[in-house]
C-alpha cells in the first residue's frame, strides 16, 4: 500500500496508508489524514488514486501545497517525493508493483567445445582496486589533473566510508570534521545544523588546529550564513572589504579572519546545515596575504556537504522510523493491557459485590463465593504481571541443581482443580530416575505451567478431555525433554509460528497473549526450545527440549523424585 511517512513537524514518526481512492489531508478531524499543523488548511489537499497513480491536489489552502520544494495545484506522485503541507514534510512511497520474474530473460549456461568459452583476460583482487584510492598508485610525470582527480575521488571516496559506517549524527559529524582537517589547510572549521523547527543554526560540531587562548571563542560572520542559508550556494571568499556581498560592518576581517569557505549541507529535501572553515590571524598579527583555498577546495566543501546533509537526513529518517515503530508497540501493548485489566477488575468488583452481599445477610456461602472469585482473578493478575516482566527484560537463568520430575510434578499438582474444574483428564508419565541437573526452576516452572494451562483451555469444548504430561531424558542427544499432549482443537499449519507472537490469543477476553511467547523465551534461555506437532480437531503436542547441564558438584546425597503419587 502507498503511504506518507511524517519526516519533519508535529506528526513526525506517523506513518499514513493511502487507500486506492481520494484521501483528504488538514487540520480538521474530519479529514482522512489529519495533521497537527497551525500552517495547515482544514482541509488543505487530497490524494486522489487515478489511473494506477497516486496524485496531490491542493484544495485552495491559505500556504499552498509543496511537492519537492515546488508550489503545485496538482502533481502526479512518484516514490520518493517530498510533499510538504504548512510545517509537515512528508515522503510520498508508492505501493510495491509486481516485477517480473528474471529468471525469464536470464539463463546461466556453460559453452563447452567450438572455441567459443569466454577467456579471462585478466583478474584482479579489491585490495589491488583499491590502490587508485590509497595514494599509492602515484606514478613519476602524472599529470596534474589526473592527480587531482585521483586526490578528489580518494576524498569523496573515504568520506562516503566515514557517512555509512555510524547512525549516529554526533559521531558523523565529528567524523567529517575530522577529515575536512586531513584534507585542507584550514585553522578553524564548525559544523551547523538547522533547528527542525525554528530553521536557527545550531552549532554541532567545532574544531581548530591550535588551541585558542581561554574564552576566545570562533567567531563566524551571520552576513555569510545566511547568503549560504538564502542561495544555497556554497562561498569562498579571501577579500572581504572588496566583496560587495558582505556588509563591512560584519566584515569577516573584524573577526580576524584571512580567507573562509561556507557551504551548504544540501540534501534531498532541503538544507539541513551548514560547514564552515576558515584560516585565522589572532588579533596583534600581521594578515597573512598568501591564500590557502582554492575554486577547488570550494568544489570539494560542496560535495562533502552534499554527501554529509544525505547522511543526516537517512539517519534521521531512520530514527523516525524507530520512534514510530515504538511508539505503534506501545500503543498496542497499553491497548491490549489495559483490556485485559479492566476485565480482570470486572471480576474482582463482581466478588467483592458479592462477598459485600453475604457479609451484609450473614449468609457465609455468598462470601465465599464472593472470595473464589476474587481470589481468581488475583491469581490472573499475578499472572499477567509476571509473564510481562518475564517477557520484557533481557534476563540470565537463575540455574542451579534441580529436578525436572519435581518442577513437572509441582505445576501438575497446581493444575489439578483447574484441570477438574474443565472435565480435562490430567495424565502424567514421568521418566524414573532423572538426575539432578542444572537449570532455571523457577523459569522452566513458569514456561510448562503456561503451556498446561493453555492446554486445558484447548480442551474445553471436547469430550473426553485428555492431557499427558510426560518427562524424558535423552542421553544420546544430552538433552532434557517435556512434552505436553492434548486431545483439544488443535492448531491450523498456518498459525502455528503466530502463537508464539505477543499479544496473540484465539482464547478472547481469556488470554493475554503472552504466555507462550514467555515459554518460548525461558527455553531459549536455556539454549532450548519449544517445537509444536498439531492438528486440527486431533489435538497439539507441545515439546519443551533444552540441553542436559549436570551440575558441576557431585549430589552424593540426591534422591529421585518419587513419581509414584502420579500413578
Amino acid at each position: 500500500m502507498a503511504t506518507l511517512f511524517v519526516i519533519k513537524g508535529r506528526d513526525q514518526g506517523q506513518k499514513f496508508d493511502l487507500p486506492r481512492a481520494i484521501t483528504t489531508i488538514g487540520r480538521e478531524t474530519t479529514n482522512d489524514i489529519q495533521l497537527n499543523d497551525a500552517e495547515v488548511s482544514r482541509r488543505h489537499a487530497e490524494i486522489v488514486f487515478d489511473q494506477n497513480h497516486f496524485a496531490l491536489r491542493d484544495l485552495n489552502s491559505a500556504n499552498g501545497a509543496f511537492v519537492n520544494a515546488e508550489r503545485i495545484d496538482a502533481r502526479r506522485l512518484k516514490t520518493g517525493d517530498q510533499v510538504q503541507l504548512g510545517g509537515s514534510i512528508m515522503i510520498f512511497t508508492a505501493a510495491e508493483e509486481q516485477s517480473s520474474d528474471i529468471s525469464e530473460v536470464v539463463d546461466i549456461v556453460s559453452l563447452t567445445g567450438g572455441g567459443s568459452e569466454s577467456r579471462i583476460l585478466k583478474s584482479i583482487s579489491q585490495e589491488e582496486g583499491s590502490r587508485l584510492l590509497d595514494g599509492r598508485t602515484g606514478v613519476g610525470g602524472e599529470s596534474p589533473w589526473l592527480a587531482r582527480a585521483r586526490g578528489n575521488l580518494q576524498i569523496m571516496y573515504r568520506t562516503a566510508l566515514a557517512v555509512s559506517h555510524t547512525l549516529d549524527i554526533d559521531q558523523l559529524l565529528h567524523r567529517i570534521m575530522e577529515l575536512i582537517f586531513e584534507w585542507v589547510e584550514c585553522d578553524r572549521g564548525c559544523i551547523m545544523l538547522c533547528h527542525q523547527e525554528t530553521e536557527e543554526l545550531i552549532p554541532k560540531v567545532s574544531r581548530t588546529r591550535r588551541t585558542l587562548p581561554e574564552g576566545q571563542r570562533i567567531l563566524i560572520s551571520r552576513t555569510i550564513l545566511d547568503y549560504v542559508l538564502k542561495k544555497k550556494e556554497g562561498v569562498h571568499t579571501s577579500d572581504a572589504k572588496d566583496d560587495n556581498r558582505w556588509d563591512p560592518g560584519g566584515s569577516i576581517v573584524k573577526l580576524g579572519v584571512t580567507e573562509a569557505v561556507c557551504v551548504p549541507m544540501q540534501g534531498r529535501y532541503g538544507v539541513v546545515g551548514v560547514i564552515y572553515i576558515d584560516t585565522f590571524t589572532p588579533p596583534g598579527q600581521s594578515l597573512n596575504a598568501q591564500n590557502k583555498f582554492s575554486s577547488e577546495h570550494l568544489k570539494l566543501m560542496v560535495a562533502i556537504g552534499h554527501q554529509a546533509a544525505l547522511a543526516v537526513e537517512d539517519t534521521s529518517y531512520y530514527s523516525a522510523m524507530v520512534q514510530a515503530e515504538r511508539l505503534a508497540a506501545v500503543g498496542q501493548t497499553i491497548a491490549t493491557l489495559s483490556h485485559h485489566i479492566k476485565n480482570i477488575l470486572q471480576g474482582i468488583r463482581g466478588g467483592s459485590y458479592l462477598i459485600e452481599e453475604g457479609l451484609k445477610s450473614q449468609d457465609s456461602n455468598v462470601v465465599r463465593r464472593g472470595w473464589n472469585i476474587v481470589d481468581k482473578n488475583q491469581e490472573k493478575i499475578s499472572n499477567l504481571v509476571m509473564d510481562m516482566l518475564t517477557f520484557s527484560k533481557e534476563r540470565e537463568p537463575e540455574l542451579t541443581p534441580a529436578s525436572l520430575n519435581e518442577v513437572v510434578g509441582d505445576v501438575v499438582e497446581l493444575m489439578q482443580t483447574r484441570a477438574l474444574e474443565s472435565e480435562v483428564e490430567l495424565v502424567v508419565k514421568l521418566e524414573e530416575n532423572i538426575p539432578l541437573m542444572t537449570f532455571d526452576p523457577d523459569g522452566l516452572h513458569r514456561a510448562i505451567l503456561n503451556i498446561l494451562t493453555n492446554g486445558i483451555d484447548a480442551c474445553r469444548k471436547i469430550d473426553n478431555a485428555r492431557i499427558e504430561v510426560s518427562t524424558e531424558f535423552d542421553q544420546t542427544a544430552n538433552s532434557l525433554r517435556v512434552l505436553v499432549r492434548d486431545n483439544g482443537e488443535g492448531i491450523a499449519p498456518e498459525d502455528i509460528e503466530r502463537i508464539f507472537t505477543v499479544f496473540e490469543s484465539n482464547k478472547g477476553s481469556r488470554g493475554t497473549g503472552l504466555g507462550l511467547p514467555v515459554s518460548r523465551k525461558i527455553l531459549r534461555e536455556h539454549g532450548g526450545d519449544i517445537t509444536v506437532d498439531s492438528k486440527p480437531g486431533e489435538g497439539s503436542t507441545f515439546l519443551l527440549q533444552f540441553p542436559a547441564v549436570v551440575p558441576s558438584d557431585d549430589e552424593e546425597d540426591f534422591e529421585p523424585y518419587d513419581t509414584s503419587m502420579f500413578e
